[in-house]
C-alpha cells in the first residue's frame, strides 16, 4: 500500500488525494512512511512478525512475574503456618511435661526394642538389624 502511495505521489497527486484513494488518513500515511518508509516488503513483514512475537513474549513475562508474586505470597503464608505449628507443638510438649510426663503410648514408642522392630521392616536401616537379631 505504501509503495502504491509513493507511485501515485510520484505521478503528481497530492498526499490528501492519495490517502483518500487508499482509504486511509493523512496521519496514517505519515506514520507508515516513518515506520516502513525505507523497508522492502519482506523486511516490513518480518518487522511485523517480530513485533507480534515481542508482544507475545511480554505477555508471557507478565504472567511469569505474576506467578512469582503468587508463589512468594504462598511461601510467606506457609512459613507463618509452620511457625504457628511449631509453637503449638512446643506448647503441647510443655503441657505434657507439666502434667507428669508422657503416657504409655510415648513410653512404648521410645522403647528400644519397639524401635528395632519397627525399623527392621526397612531394608538397610542402621537401626533395623543388629548383631543380636541375626
Amino acid at each position: 500500500m505504501l509503495r502504491e502511495a509513493e507511485v501515485q505521489l510520484g505521478k503528481g497527486q497530492s498526499i490528501g488525494e492519495v490517502c483518500r484513494g487508499l482509504g486511509i488518513t493523512d496521519q496514517t500515511s505519515y506514520r507508515w512512511r516513518k515506520e516502513y518508509g525505507g523497508l522492502r516488503v519482506d523486511q516490513a513483514k518480518r518487522l511485523k512478525e517480530l513485533e507480534q512475537e515481542n508482544s507475545r513474549l511480554k505477555k508471557v513475562a507478565a504472567d511469569l512475574i505474576l506467578d512469582k508474586a503468587i508463589l512468594k505470597e504462598a511461601a510467606l503464608v506457609c512459613r507463618r503456618l509452620v511457625r504457628e505449628a511449631e509453637a503449638a507443638v512446643q506448647e503441647s510438649c510443655l503441657e505434657l511435661r507439666l502434667r507428669g510426663g508422657p503416657d504409655e503410648r510415648w513410653t512404648a514408642a521410645e522403647d528400644p526394642d519397639t524401635d528395632r522392630r519397627v525399623h527392621a521392616r526397612v531394608p538397610g536401616h542402621p537401626r533395623g538389624s543388629s548383631d543380636q537379631d541375626r
